[in-house]
Order: C-alpha cells, then structure tokens, then sequence
C-alpha cells in the first residue's frame, strides 16, 4: 500500500477521535496541554492497536478470501464510511468531557472511537499488506489529530465536530472505491 493511501486512511480513521477530542476539549478551561497529551497518546494508542488485533485474526482468514479481498476491503472501508456519514449527518456523535467521566470513560472512548480501525486491520490482513508502517502511521496521525482536537476545541467549541465525522467517511469510502478500482481495471 502506498504512503499517501496509508496517511489517507489514518486521517479518516482519526476523523472520529478527533471528533470526540473537539467534543471534549469544549469543556476544557484549564491543563488543555495535559488533556491534549493524555487524549493523544491515549486514542493514538487505541487506533494503532486495534488494527494489529483485526490482522491477527485477518491472517487466518486471508486463505480463503484471496480472491475477494478487493471487494472486502471496499464492502468494509464502505460501511464504516457509511456509518461514519450517517452519524455525524444525524448528530449522533459522542460529547463528553473528559474531566468529568474519569479513566473507565476514556477508555470506553478509546476503544470506541478505534472499532472503525479493527476491521481496517482485517483488510490489511485480506490484502496481506504489511501491518507496522500502517499502525505507526495511524497511531502517529491519531495522536496529532487528537491533541490538535482538544486544542480547537477549547478554542472553537463544537463547530468542526459533525463536518470531521464526515470528512473521515468520506475519506474511508474513497479508499475503498480506489482499492475496488484498481483491482477491477488494473
């Protein structure tokens, strides 16, 4: 997989903790800095590990799905865009404020903001493209996303929120239409 498709794929993946970092930095008054590092390394972390768990259990099934891998890699990159879309379209994304809610919360935000990335990690699997360039890249991108977010937030408030979970969507089914593409016509 290409540089530049794995950076796209890893600012879609981001879109959605970046979301709920904007969400969370709102409320932010005070050690946005602390909140910025905590949130980053936390929701990067997440994001770069759940690809490597969705590849472990993608190896095992790569045997099988050899031949439909390109339409796999779009049905699933379609749906988790879709999905993406639809929420931020019905203003269903999360909201928070990350001092209020302690660990167990973010935690619980950190692994749902990186499911999106575990069925990532299966198509990297089907398609049997190396896994470390791609998590450093994700989780890399995700950190920066994310402090960045809790930045904007305190700053802008809820405003970047909706248009980020879109954005991501859009990037996610661009992948896979492009993956599609390439298998049907080159």
């Amino acid at each position: 997989m290409e540089f530049t498709t794995t950076l796209l794929l890893a600012v879609g993946l981001a879109m959605d903790a970046f979301a709920v970092s904007i969400s969370g930095g709102a409320a932010l008054r005070e050690g946005r800095g602390r909140w910025a590092l905590i949130i980053g390394a936390l929701f990067g972390g997440f994001q770069a590990g759940m690809p490597v768990l969705g590849w472990l259990g993608g190896v095992s099934l790569a045997s099988f799905t050899a031949a439909y891998a390109p339409w796999i890699a779009f049905i699933l990159l379609a749906l988790i865009g879709g999905k993406m879309i639809l929420e931020a379209v019905r203003g269903e994304g999360e909201s928070v404020q990350f001092s209020d809610g302690g660990v167990a919360m973010l935690l619980l935000l950190a692994v749902a903001t990186s499911i999106d990335a575990l069925a990532v990690g299966i198509t990297f699997a089907v398609l049997d493209t190396p896994i470390l360039l791609p998590v450093l890249t994700i989780g890399a991108v995700t950190f920066a996303f994310s402090a960045a977010g809790v930045f904007i937030g305190s700053s802008f408030g809820h405003i970047l929120g909706e248009k980020a979970g879109i954005l991501g969507g859009v990037i996610l089914i661009g992948i896979g239409l492009r993956v599609l593409l390439e298998h049907l016509f080159f």
